[in-house]
């Protein structure tokens, strides 16, 4: 079986769902050709990394302007056309002829709506599979040539029904994670507290170093910094206090994630899943890009975590007040697991094999 996922780096939350989808198809068909292509680099090599800086750069400094676009949109009843679309479709076109896959997973809504386009303008049979990559019921994600959706949560899928998607091809499998994320964890009590503070790939983290003495003086607490990509802050603070733990951008962070009691981090949708798969409480800083507004609140909703303001003094409260809380921890957790265990986590390999087989008999 070939089997191509489809994914943008528009944030790395996509291509990381990516690999893990990856990871989790390995291992169901280990004999498979399982390729991740990022469409946008394919089809424009040459400013694809000027595409996503603009991007970066909306979100982060034009936040107000990305959320209206996505309340607009949110429930439109309209067929979403992206910029470029006939290069796109030409490179699409050129990437199926060489890979010549069994079926195509699309984990951006891009990719989804291209393959969409193009399976309806060449009356192709090819299965496409759309993996929502947030809790997001948006209308961007719909597309007439999906013949499965993989979801979140049965809230989404609820959302998708309302909107017109026949209920029974989408599938709550959670936000893919890799599989070191979901290993058995234990912790113990009466040992010191570990914080976990994350600041996604960009490393969008507190600048002031007030927030970090204080951090430091947390009594019984060890903290652990990732700072990702932000070089200049890691250069400012690693080593320079006691109690904290800086690193930069690291590939384990499942491994901090197990030894930690609490996760202190933006609220997005991969970021979610890998401490509900870790059962670790997280402490979500108040978002400002819509998706994650959503994600916070049904993390909020389920009992998984709380939300923390921006501002450094409220940040530090909502630290004392939790991670020295071991009953509202507990409860956390267990609200992780019980999560987990309505979770359709082995579909998707059926999914598949199931499209493939339908396509070879309506190819025959």
């Amino acid at each position: 079986m070939k089997i191509l996922i489809l994914t943008g780096k528009f944030g790395m939350g996509h291509y990381s769902a990516s690999l893990s989808l990856r990871q989790q198809l390995l291992r169901a068909f280990p004999q498979a050709e399982v390729d991740v292509e990022d469409l946008v680099a394919y089809a424009m090599p040459n400013v694809s990394k000027t595409v996503y800086q603009c991007f970066n750069l909306l979100v982060t400094r034009g936040s107000g302007l990305f959320n209206m676009y996505y309340k607009l949109t949110e429930n439109a009843h309209m067929e979403f056309r992206p910029a470029f679309e006939p290069v796109f479709l030409d490179a699409l076109e050129e990437l199926l002829t060489q890979r010549r896959p069994d079926a195509v997973v699309a984990t951006h809504p891009m990719c989804a709506q291209l393959v969409s386009r193009y399976k309806k303008e060449n009356g192709s049979t090819l299965p496409l599979v759309t993996c929502v990559t947030d809790l997001s019921s948006h209308s961007e994600w719909i597309t007439s040539g999906t013949d499965c959706y993989l979801v979140g949560s049965n809230d989404i899928r609820e959302r998708l029904a309302a909107k017109g998607v026949e209920r029974s091809i989408i599938c709550v499998t959670g936000i893919p994670v890799r599989s070191e994320f979901k290993r058995p964890v234990q912790r113990r009590a009466g040992r010191e507290r570990h914080l976990l503070i994350m600041g996604g790939g960009l490393g969008l983290l507190p600048r002031r170093d007030k927030f970090y003495e204080q951090l430091n003086a947390l009594p019984g607490v060890k903290t652990t910094l990732i700072t990702g990509n932000n070089r200049k802050l890691y250069e400012r603070l690693a080593g320079k206090y006691q109690n904290i733990e800086v690193l930069g951008y690291t590939d384990r962070v499942y491994d901090y994630m197990a030894r930690a009691d609490l996760a202190l981090t933006k609220p997005g949708g991969i970021t979610l899943f890998e401490t509900i798969f870790s059962e670790l409480p997280i402490l979500a800083w108040e978002p400002f890009l819509q998706q994650e507004k959503n994600n916070a609140r049904f993390l909020v909703k389920r009992g998984l975590g709380r939300v923390a303001a921006k501002e450094p003094e409220a940040c530090l409260a909502a630290i004392r007040a939790l991670i020295y809380d071991d009953e509202a921890l507990e409860s956390m957790a267990r609200n992780m697991r019980d999560m987990k265990g309505q979770l359709e986590e082995q579909s998707l390999g059926h999914i598949l094999s199931a499209l493939a087989a339908q396509r070879k008999e309506v190819c025959a």
